[in-house]
């Protein structure tokens, strides 16, 4: 069975097409990077993805079940690109209460060793939220996901604000999951994390697809050495839109 699935995917706004017929599927075990543009609708696949706002035709599929089913999403924890912690709550109490969301119960020992993986200092979950920094918040939500224990992590920028250290930290323990046969779908504007972490990526181009494929293949159709340089080379080969159309840049 399909992780996720995109059917002929279109969303709009205003009457001018943001997604344009995406199709996509992610498959047990996978890690999945989608990459783009600032604007590209990235986000707004994501949202579209959880439910959280309405396409325009097509169906998306969450473990074979319709996204707009709250069901299908029993099996996932999402991490949004705009991540804001209540801030009278300290961090302590916010994983603790996002477990309890999860239906699970805390464990403050496993709390404490995932802090540590992914270099939160164990001092500062007794601080309130405010007092957290960018990177702090961040390294917070990723927490709450990663104690989950969900099948499927949705990730919206999840490197966002974390230091190299962080960063590095991180991606060690996202392999530990992958053994596991976690699934992992998440955007990021960091090539060099693609490379590391993905089975498969795709290129999110106004609103359209013009790749889907491992990191090597998108080096080997896109003539480059490197994927920086492939992505690069996607804009040069993509098709341009007929001059009537027009995307609205949206998250």
């Amino acid at each position: 069975m399909l992780v996720i699935e995109f059917k002929d995917v279109c969303k709009d706004y205003r009457h001018q097409p943001i997604l344009d017929h995406i199709n996509l599927q992610i498959l047990p075990g996978e890690f999945f990077g989608l990459v783009g543009a600032n604007g590209a609708g990235k986000t707004t696949l994501i949202k579209s993805l959880l439910d959280l706002c309405e396409i325009k035709k097509g169906s998306i599929h969450l473990f074979g079940t319709p996204h707009t089913d709250h069901h299908a999403r029993t099996q996932l924890a999402f991490l949004p690109e705009q991540f804001f912690p209540p801030s009278y709550l300290t961090g302590q109490n916010f994983l603790a209460y996002m477990a309890k969301l999860h239906g699970l119960m805390y464990d403050s020992a496993h709390a404490l060793e995932i802090c540590q993986t992914i270099d939160l200092a164990v001092p500062a979950l007794k601080l309130p939220v405010r007092d957290y920094s960018k990177g702090m918040a961040q390294k917070l939500g990723l927490a709450a996901c990663l104690l989950s224990g969900k099948r499927l992590l949705v990730l919206d920028e999840p490197m966002s604000g974390l230091d190299p250290k962080a960063r590095a930290y991180l991606k060690q323990y996202l392999q530990t999951l992958k053994a596991k046969g976690t699934t992992l779908f998440f955007s990021t504007h960091l090539l060099a994390d693609v490379e590391v972490l993905c089975d498969r990526m795709a290129i999110l181009h106004e609103g359209r697809l013009p790749f889907v494929g491992s990191p090597s293949e998108c080096c080997t159709t896109f003539a480059a050495q490197n994927l920086e340089q492939a992505y690069l080379n996607s804009y040069l080969k993509t098709p341009k839109l007929p001059k009537n159309s027009r995307i609205i840049y949206v998250k």
